[in-house]
């Protein structure tokens, strides 16, 4: 079942209209297939998702005019490896979407489209029963904030709000800080992980003693945000 449809493509000049015609209906029906349960429990846009729906047939079809040719196969490696350095970095789901388009695309070139439909499905399945869990979900992600402190521009922020973050978070990271209102106030953002739920109005009330009652911002954490 699995066994490739031609044993050389470009060497033997086994590669015909219907064997090529076969091959791409195949990886543009998985592209789309990957495409679509790509949608179902993700956020995303259209420029991706058509992307991802074609990405397979474009896979495939360079695969299949590299074959046999070991400067081609060179010379390709080397153009999909710009691709990383010309893209923004995307999330772990659309690499992970991306990369499951590219392995269904290299099977359909390889001459192998039932293994490539197998290989799609169940990967599609197993993505969308681990979605549906609490599988990989951070324990704490309610406890988990990005807290947002203003404070005058003369303070020395510096462990001043240590015995605070103490009191009501088990962990505080200082991520960034950021001059405002013309370099006379500067702006402290933290990671934060509360040590429960309900105190944050006492824990932003103590903060506010010591900033001088300026603006103080506790919002949900969101995806890659630790990284500003």
């Amino acid at each position: 079942m699995f066994d490739t449809i031609f044993t050389s493509i470009l060497s033997s000049g086994s590669l015909t209209a219907g064997k090529y015609t076969l091959l791409l209906c195949v990886s543009v029906a998985l592209g789309l297939v990957i495409a679509w349960f790509y949608t179902r429990r993700a956020e995303y846009t259209k420029g991706f998702v058509v992307t991802l729906a074609l990405l397979p047939a474009m896979v495939c079809t360079v695969i299949l005019m590299v074959s046999g040719s070991l400067g081609a196969s060179v010379a390709v490696a080397g153009t999909f490896s710009l691709v990383r350095f010309r893209s923004a970095a995307g999330t772990a789901r659309e690499i992970g979407a991306v990369f499951l388009s590219m392995a269904a695309g290299l099977a359909c070139g390889m001459g192998c489209p039932a293994l490539a439909a197998v290989f799609t499905l169940a990967v599609c399945l197993v993505y969308l029963a681990l979605m549906s869990t609490p599988f990989g979900e951070p324990k704490a992600e309610a406890l988990q904030k990005t807290l947002n402190i203003t404070v005058p521009e003369d303070l020395e922020y510096a462990g001043i709000f240590d015995d605070i973050f103490e009191k009501y978070t088990t962990e505080a990271k200082l991520l960034r800080v950021k001059t405002t209102n013309l370099g006379s106030l500067n702006r402290l953002t933290y990671d934060v992980t509360l040590r429960r739920t309900g105190e944050e109005k006492a824990m932003i009330d103590a903060l506010r003693c010591r900033n001088g009652n300026l603006e103080i911002g506790l919002a949900v954490r969101t995806a890659g945000e630790s990284q500003l």
